[in-house]
């Protein structure tokens, strides 16, 4: 039950539910993460720390930069994800962040510059 209640607070602040949005769809940067959100550095590393202590994202490096994904054990966290994106019509944030993540790669290149 714990589990349970530890997922539907990360749910419950609205940059952790966006990552999880993102992350749902692609693996992403922190960078990438910050152009697409429009949030600081600190704050998106702060919530994807939060995540992957709780053994919802996992990490890996890629040359300079590390890549995010999901990291779910349990079916239902996908399936609450999926509710949400198949409905996303109905938060403009969430489907605004999506939008934004098709180009991805432009954030990624400005912070090579």
């Amino acid at each position: 039950m714990n589990k349970l209640t530890n997922f539907f607070k990360v749910l419950s602040d609205e940059t952790r539910l966006r990552i999880l949005i993102l992350l749902y769809h692609k693996k992403l940067c922190v960078c990438e993460m910050c152009g697409i959100t429009g949030e600081a550095q600190p704050k998106i590393s702060k919530h994807l720390a939060k995540l992957r202590d709780m053994g919802f994202v996992k990490d890996a490096r890629q040359e300079q930069f590390i890549f995010y994904e999901l990291n779910f054990q349990e079916q239902l966290y996908q399936d609450i994800l999926k509710n949400i994106v198949d409905d996303i019509d109905r938060y403009p944030v969430l489907k605004s962040d999506i939008e934004k993540s098709k180009d991805a790669e432009k954030y990624l290149e400005a912070c090579q510059k």
